[in-house]
């Protein structure tokens, strides 16, 4: 028997919501992932996806909110550090807000659900890093407090981790066994920028 998702199995709308009506929600695009011990695999190629949507976000006159992590001085998510800013190529215009986060979830102890509904956004869209941790706990999040998330898959990125058995799960496994859980019921999971609708 083919595998069918929740989603599928309760009637629930595959269709992504139209980025006109969305915001978009950049997680964690900081340079921690670029270099290093952090540095994910395909990062770059991530990163050219997340800029096309906000690229096509800002056409729209879209909400685009930048989230970032820190970990305090030191860390690798240590904001005031070279190693914890925002990318370049995805930085934030001036008016464009970065809320900043500590936890995996963009939600927790973060004023980031109601800003969206000041705005009055039920829909969002959702790039960045890792697509395993801060991507996954933001899209549950974003479904437990009642918006429709949809995570364009190309524009995220993990790394390797360890089997807890033993042995090696590599990125692609990692990256896409996240997505899947996402698409189970969580989120719309659609492979790239151009599959979300204007």
């Amino acid at each position: 028997m083919t595998a069918q998702t929740l989603r599928q199995l309760t009637g629930a709308s595959p269709v992504p919501a139209p980025l006109g009506r969305s915001a978009l929600v950049v997680i964690d695009a900081q340079n921690t992932y670029t270099t290093g011990v952090m540095r994910l695999e395909g990062v770059e190629a991530a990163l050219a996806e997340t800029r096309t949507l906000l690229d096509r976000a800002r056409a729209q006159g879209r909400p685009v909110i930048h989230i970032v992590h820190d970990d305090g001085p030191g860390s690798l998510y240590d904001v005031r550090a070279p190693i914890g800013r925002i990318v370049d190529s995805v930085a934030p215009l001036p008016d464009e807000p970065v809320i900043i986060k500590t936890y995996p979830s963009s939600f927790e102890r973060t004023d980031l659900a109601e800003r969206l509904r000041a705005l009055g956004v039920e829909a969002l869209v959702l790039a960045g890093f890792m697509t395993h941790m801060c991507v996954n706990s933001t899209a549950r999040a974003a479904f437990n407090h009642g918006f429709r998330p949809t995570v364009v898959a190309a524009a995220t990125a993990t790394r390797a981790l360890p089997r807890p058995g033993g042995g090696e799960l590599s990125a692609a496994a990692v990256h896409d066994a996240a997505l899947a859980a996402l698409a189970d019921l969580f989120a719309v999971v659609v492979p790239r920028a151009a599959d979300v609708p204007d």
